[in-house]
C-alpha cells in the first residue's frame, strides 16, 4: 500500500514530535500536575501546568509510551500554551472528536494535533493518542482549578 504525499507528511510530523518532543521535562513551579496510565498498553504520562489568572503560562510533559502517545503529548503542549483554561478544555473535546473521525470546529487551534486524525482508523490507538489530553482535562478539573495527584486512566 503506497502512502500518499499527505500521509507521508502526517507521518513525518508525528515522528518529528515523537523524536523531538516539545516541552518535555519537568516544571519547577507547576501549579497542578497529574500522572495517568494506560493499563492496556503501559503508556504513562505526567502533565505539569502553570496556570496564572486562568491562563496556561507553562506546560511540560514526561513519561514513556508509543510514538503516538508521545507525539500527541508534544502536540498538545503546543496547542494549549497561552490558552485560557476554557480554551484548553474546548481543545480537549475537539481533539477527542478528531481521533473519533469527526471534524472539529476549531481545527486551526489544534495545530499539528490534527495530524493524528488518522488514528480514528485504528480504535486501539485512540487511547494512546488521547492519554495526554485526558491528563490535561483532569489536571484542569471541571471547574478549572486543577488537581494534584496521580490517577489511572483506563
Amino acid at each position: 500500500m503506497a502512502l500518499t504525499k499527505l500521509d507521508q507528511l502526517y507521518r513525518a510530523v508525528i515522528l518529528d514530535h515523537s523524536q523531538h518532543p516539545r516541552r518535555r521535562g519537568v516544571l519547577d513551579k507547576a501549579t497542578t500536575q497529574i500522572e495517568l496510565k494506560n493499563p492496556t498498553c503501559g503508556d504513562v504520562i505526567q502533565v505539569q501546568l502553570t496556570v496564572e489568572e486562568d491562563k496556561i503560562t507553562d506546560v511540560r510533559f514526561d513519561g514513556s509510551g508509543c510514538t503516538i502517545s508521545m507525539a500527541s503529548a508534544s502536540m498538545m503542549t503546543d496547542a494549549i500554551l497561552n490558552k485560557s483554561v476554557d480554551e484548553a478544555l474546548t481543545l480537549v473535546n475537539e481533539f477527542s472528536e478528531v481521533v473519533q473521525g469527526n471534524k472539529p470546529e476549531h481545527e486551526q487551534e489544534l495545530g499539528d494535533a490534527m495530524m493524528l486524525a488518522g488514528v480514528s482508523k485504528f480504535p486501539a490507538r485512540i487511547k494512546c493518542a488521547t492519554l495526554s489530553w485526558k491528563a490535561l482535562e483532569k489536571a484542569l478539573g471541571s471547574d478549572g482549578t486543577g488537581v494534584d495527584g496521580q490517577l489511572t486512566h483506563d
